[in-house]
C-alpha cells in the first residue's frame, strides 16, 4: 500500500512537472511572438495623399510578415486632431514636416522616420488648356481653383506660409476648398475645376500635368512615418515604419507611384546597431540602450573600452566596408574624434566631466594638487596615454605642467580604463589614481575622496557621431535623439550636461596644451 502511493505520488510529481513545462514554454512561446510583427494589429492613421503608395505597400509588408494593419486616412491637420483628441494608435503617416512639428510639440509621436519627399506644385489638366503658367494665372476670372483646407491639409497649411499675402487672395478665389489634397485631385480629374495646388506626387498619380512655379518649388516636405507616443507595441511599429522607409521595401512602392523616396536604412529584419562607446560613458548608457533596443526590436552590440584602442581598432579594420565596423560612436573627449573624422562627420556634445585625483577617505598622505603626485614613496596610478582618452588628457597635463617626469617616476601601473584604477585603490595598492569625476560616484564615493585639478584640460567632453554610410544610419539617429531625451540618467550618473551643441568634425582642433613640445 505504501509503494503504490509512492508511486502514485511520483506520477503525479512527474505529470506536474511536465504542465509546468508545458506550461513555460507556452508562456515563453507568447512571450517571443508577443512583440513580433507577424502577431502585430497595428492602427495607422495617414495622410490622404499618400494612400496609394501607404496601401500598396501595406498590402506587400502584410504578404511577407503576417502581420495586420489597418489604415484610416484624412488630412494630415485632421488626423492629428483626432491623435491628440483620442491617444489611440500606432504611427502616423504625416505629409509634411510642419506637422510632425506639431505633433511633436503636442506630445502625441516618438519616433520619426522620413519616407519620401514632396514639393506643392499647380496641377491642370492634361494640355493645360487654360494655359496657367504662374501663380498670377490662378486669378484669373476664367480659372476655377480648387484649395485643400490648410486647417486640415498640410498641401495648403505650406502653400499659405510660402504664398504670404498671395494665400488669401487665392482662398477667396477659390471654387471649391476641400479637406484634403486627393479631394481636389479628383475634382481637377473630373474636369469640374482648372487647376489646384497640391503636391508634386499627387499630381503624379491623378495623371494631372504639374506646373512647377519659383513661389513653390523652393520648398520641400518629408512625408514621414511617426510612431505614437501611447504606442503598447512599439517594436511592431517600428518594423513597420522601417519597411515602409527601406529602400528597397517601402521605398521601392513610394518610386514606383510617382514619389521621391527619402532614402531610409537598408532593410534588415532585425538590424543590429554596433556601437563603440569610451569606458567613461557605461555608467550612463547600459540601461538606456538596453531601453532603447527592446523599443525598436533591435540588437545594439556595445564595445566599450579606451578611445585610444577603440579608434587605433576602426583603423585597423581598414574602411567601412567591414560589417563589424561602427555605426555609431560616443567618445570620452572630442580629442578622440579627428583621428575617425571621415567616418563621423559630425560630433554631437553631450555631457562632460571634470578629471580629477582620487585618493583614500581623508586623503592620508596629504595630495592637494598634481604636483603632489611626485612626492617620494607615492604610488600613483594613471590611464595609458596610447590606449585611454583620459591618460592621453592626463599626458598632456603633466607635460604643460612640467611635472611629466617628476610624476612618472611613482607611476606603478596604467590602465585602459579608470575603473581599473579604482579597484586597485580600494584594495590598497595605490596611493593616488588620475581619473574622471563620474568614475567615483558610480563607484563607492564614500570610501573615496575627488580631488580637483586645477588646470585648463582637467575635464572631458564627451561627443556622439553617427557613421553616415551606415546602413543604420537613421537607427544611428534615432538612438542619439533617444540620448538626449533621457538627460536626467547623465546627470544621475555624475555628467555635466551639454545636450544641443553640435560641430563638423573636421573643425575639432587640439588644444595648443596636448600638443607635443
Amino acid at each position: 500500500m505504501v509503494h503504490i502511493q509512492k508511486t502514485a505520488v511520483k506520477r503525479l510529481a512527474a505529470t506536474l512537472i511536465l504542465l509546468a513545462a508545458l506550461l513555460g514554454g507556452v508562456a515563453l512561446w507568447q512571450h517571443r511572438n508577443a512583440s513580433h510583427p507577424g502577431t502585430a494589429v497595428l492602427t495607422v492613421f495617414c495622410a490622404a495623399g499618400l494612400k496609394v503608395p501607404v496601401e500598396a505597400a501595406a498590402q506587400q509588408y502584410q504578404r511577407e510578415t503576417g502581420a495586420k494593419v489597418q489604415l484610416q486616412y484624412g488630412g494630415s491637420g485632421t488626423l492629428l486632431g483626432q491623435l491628440r483628441a483620442a491617444k489611440v494608435g500606432d504611427i502616423f503617416i504625416a505629409a509634411d514636416d510642419g506637422t510632425v512639428g506639431d505633433a511633436r510639440k503636442a506630445g502625441v509621436i516618438r519616433e520619426v522616420l522620413p519616407l519620401a519627399k514632396q514639393k506643392p506644385v499647380i496641377a491642370v489638366r492634361a494640355g493645360n488648356p487654360k494655359n496657367i503658367r504662374t501663380v498670377a494665372d490662378l486669378l484669373r476670372d476664367d480659372v476655377k481653383l480648387a484649395l485643400a483646407n490648410p486647417e486640415a491639409a498640410s498641401i495648403s497649411r505650406v502653400a499659405r506660409i510660402v504664398l504670404g499675402d498671395t494665400w488669401p487672395k487665392l482662398a477667396a478665389h477659390a471654387a471649391v476648398m476641400k479637406p484634403t489634397v486627393t479631394d481636389i485631385a479628383g475634382d481637377l480629374q473630373l474636369g469640374t475645376v482648372d487647376a489646384a495646388i497640391v503636391w508634386d506626387s499627387v499630381a503624379a498619380q491623378f495623371k494631372a500635368e504639374a506646373i512647377v512655379v519659383p513661389e513653390l518649388s523652393t520648398r520641400s516636405e518629408n512625408a514621414s512615418a511617426c510612431v505614437t507616443e501611447f504606442c503598447t507595441q512599439s517594436a511592431a511599429a517600428l518594423h513597420f515604419a522601417r519597411w515602409l522607409a527601406a529602400p528597397e521595401k517601402g521605398g521601392a512602392v513610394f518610386k514606383a507611384n510617382g514619389f521621391t523616396p527619402a532614402g531610409g536604412d537598408v532593410w534588415a529584419d532585425k538590424p543590429e546597431l554596433i556601437l563603440y562607446s569610451g569606458g567613461v560613458n557605461r555608467p550612463a548608457i547600459t540601461e538606456l540602450l538596453k531601453q532603447f533596443a527592446d523599443r525598436e526590436g533591435v540588437t545594439v552590440t556595445t564595445v566599450f573600452n579606451g578611445c585610444g584602442i577603440l579608434c587605433a581598432s576602426m583603423k585597423t579594420m581598414g574602411g567601412a566596408d567591414d560589417p563589424k565596423f561602427p555605426d555609431a560612436y560616443f567618445a570620452c573627449d572630442l580629442c578622440f574624434v579627428p583621428p575617425v573624422a571621415d567616418m563621423f562627420p559630425e560630433a554631437v556634445i553631450l555631457t562632460q566631466t571634470d578629471i580629477g585625483i582620487v585618493v583614500k577617505h581623508g586623503n592620508p598622505r596629504g595630495v592637494k594638487t598634481i604636483a603632489d603626485l611626485a612626492q617620494p614613496n607615492l604610488r600613483v596610478g594613471l590611464c595609458n596615454a596610447e590606449q585611454s582618452t583620459l591618460g592621453y588628457l592626463t599626458r598632456g597635463m603633466l607635460k604643460s605642467s612640467g611635472l611629466n617626469d617628476s610624476v612618472r617616476k611613482n607611476v606603478v601601473v596604467e590602465t585602459p580604463t579608470a575603473d581599473l584604477l579604482l579597484t586597485q585603490l580600494r584594495a590598497g595598492a595605490l596611493d593616488a589614481a588620475i581619473v574622471y569625476r563620474v568614475n567615483t560616484q558610480a563607484a563607492a564615493a564614500e570610501s573615496l575622496d575627488f580631488l580637483p585639478i586645477q588646470h585648463e584640460g582637467a575635464k572631458a567632453v564627451q561627443p556622439f557621431s553617427v557613421r553616415t554610410s551606415s546602413p543604420n544610419a537613421q537607427l544611428g539617429q534615432r538612438l542619439l535623439t533617444f540620448l538626449k531625451s533621457n538627460r536626467g540618467k547623465f546627470e544621475q550618473a555624475g555628467f555635466q550636461w551639454r545636450g544641443e551643441e553640435a560641430m563638423p568634425s573636421k573643425d575639432i582642433k587640439v588644444p595648443d596644451w596636448l600638443k607635443d613640445k
